[in-house]
C-alpha cells in the first residue's frame, strides 16, 4: 500500500473533476451554516452563567459549533454515502472534532492558570495554532511542511540553524513551562492550605517551589531544543555583573524579602506602622510589602525599607496596644470627679477592654490646670485609634458639661499701675 492510498487528500483529490464533489461542499456548507446560527441562537436565550456553573457552561458553549456541525456533517455523510463517495466530509469530521477537542482542551488549560491574563489573552491564538498542527497531520501535508522549514534557516559556524529547530524550541520551553507553573500552582494551593504550617512558611515555601520548577523547565527544556546549557554559565556571569552594577536594589528587596517571611517577624494581618505610615499588612511578597491604612490607601513597601529602618509592630508578640489620652481640668474643678468620669466613660465603650481595666492618672500640676491622662487598652489596633479618641472624649465632655467641670484655657491678667506713665505689669 503506498503513500497516496493512505492519504485521504489522495482520494479526494481524485475526485475534484467529478460532479460528487459538488454535493460534498454543498452539503459541508449547509453544516457549518446551521452550526453557526444555531450557536448564535443558543448564545442570545441562555446569558453568559454565573458562580459555580461559569467554568462547566463556559467550556460546553465552546465546544457548541463545532459540535453542532459535527452531528450535521455525519446526518449528511450517511445520507450521501449511499449515492456518491464522501471523502471530503470524512476529512471534514476529523478536522471538526480536532477543533472541538482542542478548544476544550484550551479551555481547561486556561482555567487551570486562572487567574492568568496572558493565556486568556492568547487562548484563541493557542486552539488555533494546535488544531492546524493537527489539521496538518489529518490530511498528511504535515510531513511535507517539516520538510519545508527544516530547509529555511541558516548556519552559525558548523552549527546549521533552521525554522524548524527554532519553532521546536520554544515549543518544548513553552510546554514545559506549562508544565511547571501548573504543578507549581497546584502544590501551592496544598501549601497554603495547610494550617498548621506558619503562615510566613507557607508563603516562602510557595515561592521557592514555584522558583525550583520554573528553573527546572528552563533546564529540561533547553537540551530538548538542542540547545547546550553550558551556554548558561555566560549568562549567570552576565546576570552576575547586572546584579553588582545595576542590581542591587532588586537583588536587596528579594534577599531582605526571604529573611523577613524565614524570621516570622512580620506575618499577613499585623498591624505595622513604618514611615510614619499606619495600616495592616494585606500583602507579603518576596519584592514588597502592602500595607493597608484605614483611609484606604495602600502603601507598597519595599522589603530592604523593613530591614534597614525601624519597624514598629503592634501586633508582634501581642495585640493589645495601650491608648493614652490626656485631658485638663481647672484648679477649680472637683479633681477626684473627673477621674472618676473619665475612667467611667472608657469602662463603658465596647472596644475598650476590662482587663487590662481603663485608669485615669494625675500627670502634673500645668500653669493652666491639672494634667490628667486616661490609659485604655484595645485588643483591635487595626481599626483605628483616632475614631476611639474622638468616642471618648466626646463622652468626656458631655459628662463635664453636665456636672460643671471647666476645661481650661490659657489666660493672662494685665494690671496698669497708676502714676507711672508708661508702666505695664503683667502676670
Amino acid at each position: 500500500m503506498n503513500h497516496a492510498t493512505l492519504n485521504p487528500l489522495a482520494e479526494f483529490f481524485s475526485d475534484l473533476e467529478q460532479t460528487r464533489i459538488m454535493w460534498q461542499l454543498a452539503m459541508l456548507a449547509a453544516c457549518l451554516m446551521l452550526a453557526w446560527v444555531f450557536n448564535r441562537l443558543l448564545k442570545k436565550r441562555f446569558p453568559e452563567p454565573e458562580g459555580a456553573w461559569k467554568i462547566g457552561l463556559g467550556g460546553v458553549s465552546r465546544v457548541i459549533f463545532p459540535l453542532t456541525a459535527l452531528l450535521l456533517v455525519v446526518i449528511g455523510k450517511t445520507l450521501l454515502k449511499g449515492w456518491i463517495s464522501v471523502k471530503l466530509l470524512d476529512i471534514a469530521v476529523s478536522l471538526l472534532l480536532a477543533l472541538a477537542l482542542v478548544r476544550l482542551a484550551v479551555y481547561i488549560l486556561r482555567q487551570a492558570f486562572s487567574p492568568s491574563g496572558w493565556l486568556q489573552a492568547s487562548e484563541r491564538f493557542i486552539a488555533t495554532t494546535i488544531w492546524i498542527g493537527l489539521a496538518l497531520h489529518l490530511t498528511g501535508f504535515l510531513p511535507d511542511v517539516l520538510d519545508a522549514l527544516d530547509e529555511i534557516g541558516f548556519h552559525v559556524g558548523k552549527q546549521h540553524i533552521s525554522v524548524l529547530m527554532i519553532l521546536s524550541g520554544i515549543l518544548s520551553v513553552a510546554v514545559t513551562l506549562l508544565v511547571a507553573m501548573w504543578l507549581g500552582r497546584t502544590l501551592e494551593n496544598r501549601v497554603m492550605r495547610a494550617e498548621q504550617m506558619d503562615m510566613n512558611l507557607r508563603v516562602v515555601l510557595s515561592k521557592l517551589i514555584r522558583a525550583v520548577l520554573i528553573v527546572l523547565g528552563v533546564l529540561v527544556a533547553l537540551p530538548v531544543a538542542g540547545i547546550d546549557i553550558t551556554v548558561l554559565s555566560v549568562f549567570g556571569g552576565a546576570l552576575g555583573v547586572g546584579i553588582g552594577f545595576g542590581l542591587q536594589k532588586i537583588a536587596s528587596n528579594y534577599v531582605s524579602g526571604f529573611i523577613i517571611l524565614l524570621d516570622r517577624s512580620i506575618h499577613p494581618g499585623d498591624v505595622l506602622t513604618v514611615d510614619n505610615r499606619f495600616g495592616t499588612v494585606s500583602r507579603l511578597t518576596a519584592r514588597y510589602l502592602v500595607l493597608r491604612g484605614n483611609d484606604g490607601t495602600e502603601a507598597i513597601i519595599p522589603n530592604e525599607t523593613l530591614i534597614t529602618s525601624t519597624v514598629i509592630n503592634h501586633s508582634y508578640s501581642d495585640r493589645q496596644m495601650r491608648i493614652a489620652i490626656p485631658i485638663q481640668i481647672g484648679y477649680q474643678s472637683d479633681l477626684e470627679q473627673a477621674m472618676n468620669i473619665m475612667r467611667q466613660a472608657a469602662e463603658r465603650h465596647s472596644r475598650v477592654l476590662k482587663d487590662p481595666a481603663p485608669k485615669t492618672f494625675l500627670k502634673s500640676f500645668g500653669d493652666n490646670g491639672i494634667d490628667l491622662e486616661l490609659a485604655v487598652w484595645i485588643i483591635d489596633p487595626e481599626e483605628g485609634q483616632l475614631n476611639l479618641r474622638s468616642e471618648l472624649n466626646l463622652e468626656i465632655w458631655r459628662r463635664f458639661q453636665a456636672e460643671n467641670i471647666e476645661i481650661p484655657f490659657p489666660q493672662r491678667d494685665v494690671r496698669i499701675v497708676s502714676g507711672l506713665p508708661g508702666a505695664v505689669q503683667t502676670r
